[in-house]
């Protein structure tokens, strides 16, 4: 932070010919970040740049907008940023609900990310970004978690609002030799109104596939579309938010439950504590609603009925953060999942404990 505290005052008069649709809002977005105003930074930040895969609070956030957009404000229109992350955790999986019994392993992780940002004097962005993940448990039973995501796509602001579009997806393996692939196409408005509310929706077509192996009968097509309001207050160091997404799930073949559609709610909180810790914490709910009937059982596989499948799925979580050096921060973590279903045997509950030492650069 303080390394570019020193640049700005060089930087604010050096903005690249042609480039005064992005100079001002950066600069006035700059202003909020020096001041300590770090959520309504971002938020001003995120209507002019696009960076994916960002630090869990809000401060860190920041930081990371204002480094880019202090680059760019000395005359650099490529802007490459990255990240590399490195964890140890405990996961302790509960199902005894379908008679699974438990589940505890401990697991170390591996992340590394990078992200370029290319400005035309047009103020069109063409941005790009890719993310890896590798998990590995202590068990040997337990498969190892892979996971290579992208993004290619383009933004602009247009006064207030931010439009970003593009292309992105993954690919993760499912153990066994299988992998899965997602892709697809997505756009993004952004809009700013006064200096504390963002508001943003979305809409995304994807589809998932499994492209060979015994689940290839998950290949399927996603339509989803998304809303989110993010509040900035106590002076600007803390952010309230409340996002909501919905959608419908067309599979290939004749899957056991058949197509589904799908709604679900994300309400957050991310404080700025002090200069140097953060703390975040967040919610997560998705109803899943099939089309097909299937018979119903109890824990004893006895028939009681017949209805279509009908899923709640919950996540909450949250965290704290210590930047304990520039560019440097130390993340402990957890995270608690829960499935229910009609279903017995998707039924699921797991807890995750998380510590991971983040750089970015």
């Amino acid at each position: 932070m303080m390394r570019v505290c020193a640049a700005m005052a060089l930087v604010f008069a050096a903005a690249p010919a042609g480039a005064a649709v992005l100079t001002a809002p950066l600069q006035a977005a700059l202003r909020y970040w020096q001041a300590g105003e770090y959520a309504s930074a971002v938020q001003a930040f995120e209507t002019i740049l696009w960076l994916e895969d960002l630090p869990p609070d809000v401060h860190g956030q920041a930081d990371s907008y204002a480094a880019v957009a202090t680059e760019y404000l000395a005359g650099r229109t490529v802007l490459p940023s990255g990240y590399g992350i490195a964890g140890v955790g405990h996961y302790r999986e509960n199902n005894s609900i379908a008679g699974r019994g438990e589940a505890r392993d401990l697991f170390a992780g591996l992340r590394a990310g990078g992200r370029v940002n290319l400005v035309s004097s047009s103020a069109l962005t063409i941005n790009a970004s890719v993310d890896y993940r590798y998990r590995r448990y202590d068990h040997a039973d337990r498969r190892d978690d892979s996971d290579l995501r992208w993004s290619l796509g383009g933004s602009r602001p247009i006064g207030r609002t931010g439009w970003a579009f593009g292309a992105r997806g993954w690919l993760s393996a499912r153990g066994d030799g299988v992998t899965r692939s997602d892709a697809g196409v997505f756009t993004t408005f952004r809009f700013r109104e006064g200096k504390g509310d963002q508001f943003e929706i979305g809409a995304e077509l994807r589809r998932r596939a499994y492209p060979y192996g015994p689940l290839r009968y998950r290949t399927r097509d996603i339509v989803e579309a998304t809303a989110s309001w993010t509040h900035a207050l106590a002076g600007g160091r803390a952010s309230v938010g409340l996002a909501a997404h919905g959608g419908r799930v067309f599979p290939d073949s004749a899957m056991p439950d058949g197509a589904s559609g799908f709604i679900g709610l994300s309400p957050s909180v991310n404080v700025t504590v002090s200069e140097r810790i953060g703390a975040y914490v967040f919610g997560w709910w998705q109803n899943d609603r099939y089309a097909v009937e299937r018979f119903l059982s109890d824990s004893s596989d006895a028939v009681t009925g017949q209805a279509m499948r009908n899923d709640n799925l919950y996540e909450v979580g949250g965290g704290m953060t210590w930047n304990f050096a520039p560019g440097w921060e130390l993340n402990p973590g957890i995270l608690y999942v829960r499935d229910r279903s009609n279903i017995v045997g998707v039924n699921y509950s797991a807890t995750e404990f998380t510590l991971n030492l983040r750089r970015d650069f």
